[in-house]
This record gives C-alpha cells, structure tokens and sequence, in this order.
C-alpha cells in the first residue's frame, strides 16, 4: 500500500472514530446518569472507548507522518475536528436518543390540590399520561415541563395558577414520565403533544371554548410558542427560559459579532444532523411562530419570561419578539433559567396571572393589577 493510501485509509479511520467518539458522548454517560446502567448506557461507553481508542490512534499515525513544522496546522486541526464532532454529532444523539425521565413520587396533592389522572392521545396518536387539577373559573391551561424532566417538575407553578381558579393540565411530553412515544430534547414532537392536551382541555365541561392556554418552561416553553403558531385555539402562551429549537431560533447570536456567526455556522450543523436522526418534523422557528399567532384576527398574546441571569436568555426573548405586537417580554433580575418563580414568586405571580387574567378572562381582569 502507498504512502497516499495508507493516508488515506489513516483519515478515514479518523473520521469513524470520532463520529463513534461523538456518539458514545451523547449517550453514554448521560444515560448512566440518569437512568444507570442501562443497555443504552452500555452500549454508549463502548462506542465512547473504540471512537477514542481509534480517533488517538489515527491522529498519532497523521502526526507522525507529517513534518513537524506543519505540526502548527495539523493539531489545531484535529482538534477543531474533534470539537466539531462532539458539539455536532454529540448534541444531537444526546437531542435525539435522551433516557426517560422518571416521575419522582409526588403529586399535585403534595402542594394541595384536588386531582384526577388523565390519559389523552396527541394529534398523532402517542398516549400522553397527566393529571388535571379542574378549572374554577371556566378557563384553563397546560403546563409544559422542560426537557430531561416530567409532570412533577411543574408542580409549583400549577399550585399558584390553580389557586386563583384556572384549570391546570399537567401532563408528560412523549418520551417523558409515564408517557408513551421516543423523547426528544428539542421539542420537534411539542406541536402534536400540545394539540392533543388543547382537544383534552376543550372537551371538558368546566372549561369554556376560547379560554385556553399554554404555559411552558424551557423546552415546554418553546414547544408552548410553537403549538400556538399552528393552533388558532390557544389564546395564550406563557414561555419562560425559551431559546432555541432551530437554527433559525439562533439569530440573536448575531450581537457577539464574529463568534457569534461562527456559533450560528456550528449550530446549523447541529439541526442539520439532529434532523437526520430523528422522525420528528423540524418545526418553525420560534419568531415565525410568534408571528404567526399574533397576525391571525383573533391573535395569540405572549408573555414571554427571560433569565436575568442568563443574558443570552434576554436576548433570545427580545428576539424571538421581535416586531410583533402582543408580546410582553419580562426578564427576572439575577434569576436562572426556569427559576422565575423561586426567586420572586409574588412578582411571579402578579405577573403571569395578570397577564392569563388579561388573555382568559378579559371581564374578570378589569380589576387585576397592571404589569
């Protein structure tokens, strides 16, 4: 064999190393963190160890092969490669395969509420398991959790919106909990999971047509965003720690200049091979959606919830707003993600109940206080 092919077959050896590198990272010790040793996390350690083994391996032979003074080229090279993998390749296994939360053992009758289980199909027919705490006011919600969570990570949220009289349809995302269906850390299946709690919430008696909503944190927060950019029958949305599920979502990278694009550049990537990996339909961005809901006739409001703490939160917020009129953007000073609630939960609560108040129950929140 020649220098040239056995070159050649040293890249391709590096190539598949770090495409099992990559893989073995996004399912190997986060399935054993979560989940233990499962079979997943097994086999994800054992792609981890033959992806390094034969990544090291191959980038050796190329250093070895190559004058030292290009050495200056190379190693930034195979680095940038590796890095490239992992973030890519990495992420969006990890997006694409993530282990199943579990649900915790408490329930809404832990922070004082009347309940019932629900079962529901989604618009495409996965069985989504939840609870639902009956309206008192004739209007309603869905309370989304956010990704690598369940139903039980929302339950102080439903405490304080059931307690001034909304319905509350906690329930867990596909993939999630007790739910049926593959996970999927994105949100791409949000849309169909949403629908199906809207067609739950609309057939019940206590709750009036029109007087629905979604509120969601994170990843629920940005599936909340998107099922109302496609569903004319949610009349609001609360999403607090909404980013990104796009590439597209990605422009408000733009203020880090340079860095910035490249980031941009990366995550298209990213989307790009999630894509690949999963049936789930890649969804609108976050701005379409928004833009959506609120140019219809009888349009969407949004409150959206951003960070204080985290400043590409704020900046995905006033992003992901943009032009459209209807939406509120609120940032929590020195609050993390999804902690609006825990560090100031009155303005928490004067806030997101006054806005549904306003949305929901336009006679009633003559009286509430404003924002």
């Amino acid at each position: 064999m020649g220098t040239a092919a056995r070159r050649g077959v040293t890249c391709l050896v590096l190539v598949a190393g770090l495409v099992l590198l990559a893989v073995g990272v996004g399912t190997g010790p986060r399935h054993y963190a979560e989940a233990g040793p499962t079979a997943a996390a097994a086999w994800g350690f054992a792609l981890l160890a033959v992806g390094l083994v034969g990544s090291a391996w191959a980038a050796v032979v190329l250093l070895r092969s190559t004058r030292r003074r290009w050495w200056v080229v190379t190693v930034p090279l195979l680095l940038l490669g590796t890095y490239l993998s992992l973030w890519t390749i990495g992420q969006a296994v990890a997006a694409a395969y993530p282990p199943r939360p579990e649900l915790d053992g408490r329930t809404p009758a832990d922070v004082g509420l009347a309940y019932r289980d629900v079962a529901f199909p989604s618009s495409d027919g996965v069985r989504l398991e939840g609870w639902y705490v009956p309206s008192r006011n004739g209007a309603a919600v869905a309370l989304l959790h956010g990704a690598g969570s369940t139903r039980t990570g929302v339950l102080d949220e439903a405490a304080v919106l059931a307690g001034h009289g909304y319905g509350v349809l906690l329930y867990d995302a596909r993939g999630h909990g007790a739910s049926s269906g593959p996970g999927m850390d994105f949100g791409w299946y949000g849309e169909q999971d949403a629908a199906g709690a809207v067609d739950h919430l609309a057939d019940l008696p206590d709750v009036s047509p029109g007087h629905i909503g979604l509120v969601g944190l994170s990843m629920g927060g940005e599936e909340a965003i998107g099922a109302a950019g496609v569903d004319d029958r949610v009349a609001a949305v609360v999403a607090e720690g909404a980013t990104n599920r796009t590439a597209d979502d990605k422009g408000y990278l733009s203020a880090y200049g340079a860095r910035g694009e490249v980031q941009q550049w990366i995550d298209d990537l990213t989307y790009g091979v999630t894509d690949l990996l999963t049936d789930a339909p890649e969804p609108a961005s976050l701005r379409q959606s928004v833009d959506t809901a609120t140019g219809r006739g009888d349009p969407t409001t949004f409150l959206l919830v951003a960070a204080g703490g985290v400043e590409t939160e704020t900046l995905a917020a006033d992003f992901i707003a943009g032009d459209s009129t209807g939406v509120e953007v609120w940032t929590v000073p020195e609050s993390g993600h999804m902690q609006g609630l825990r560090t100031t939960p009155e303005e928490w609560e004067r806030r997101v109940v006054g806005f549904l108040d306003r949305a929901l129950l336009p006679d009633a929140a003559d009286g509430s206080a404003d924002q």
